[in-house]
């Protein structure tokens, strides 16, 4: 009884119209209906009533824009029927645990159009032959049943979806912007480098020049040095010739 009346006490206060999720998973319903859910949530999207021992869904509000609805471990025998009028937008449905036990009670699902997911693990149905071909050749519709699809893969987490979109986001905002304007931008990156090089080898050629020079003017003059030394010695060598014969004569006239 506590249990009831919190949950009653919350759906009070809380603004109808702004509630897109609800859980009230646990709490126990009263003649098939859980007090304080009714047709005022008009943007609820997702709601779980797990254990709460429905028999029925004949008292579900009319929520027109539900999406997701999760009812598992209850007693629904039947009256599936009620969910296309209820709740005409849902996408997936979980009915794993209750008392499903004919293919004749899962045809009423057929007028659920958007329907792509549906559990009935744990359901007496499930124990039927060819269960899985017979269902998805009952509802066409769907793409899941029981978490996986007619080729076994299974079905991905809502939670997995979201992160694959912010990561989408992230590529789109890397990506922004023409790419023309990078690839310009690393021309012009190579033209400087280019540039660069260019003005280095252009210093390193005139030092080496003007360096070349200098060692020439040296080396020239060290030449002429050199040249005047040799020949210095050339006109003492023919001096001391000349003088040699003389000084010969002069000896023998002694």
């Amino acid at each position: 009884m506590e249990m009831k009346k919190r949950i009653n006490l919350e759906l009070r206060n809380r603004a109808p119209e702004k509630v897109t999720e609800l859980v009230l998973d646990n709490c126990r319903s009263s003649n098939g209906e859980i007090e304080g859910l009714n047709d005022s949530f008009k943007e609820l999207q997702f709601l779980s009533m797990a254990n709460v021992e429905l028999t029925s869904l004949a008292k579900l509000p009319t929520l027109s824009k539900l999406r997701k609805l999760e009812l598992s471990d209850n007693v629904i025998s039947g009256g599936l029927e009620v969910l296309a009028e209820r709740c005409p937008n849902l996408t997936y449905l979980n009915l794993s645990g209750n008392k499903i036990k004919d293919l004749g009670t899962v045809e009423a699902l057929q007028n659920l159009k958007n329907l792509k997911s549906l559990d009935l693990f744990n359901c007496e149905i499930t124990n039927l032959e060819d269960y899985r071909d017979s269902i998805f050749e009952l509802l066409q519709q769907i793409t899941y049943l029981d978490g996986f699809d007619q080729e076994d893969n299974e079905a991905p987490d809502s939670e997995d979806d979201d992160d694959e979109g912010d990561e989408d986001d992230d590529d789109d905002e890397n990506e922004a912007g023409p790419p023309g304007e990078y690839e310009e931008d690393d021309d012009e990156d190579d033209g400087a480098s280019d540039l660069g090089e260019g003005e280095e080898e252009e210093e390193v050629g005139l030092s080496y020049l003007m360096k070349e020079e200098i060692q020439d003017e040296e080396d020239d003059d060290d030449y002429v040095e050199g040249g005047d030394e040799e020949e210095e010695a050339e006109g003492v060598r023919g001096e001391k010739r000349k003088r040699e014969p003389e000084d010969e004569g002069e000896e023998e006239e002694d």
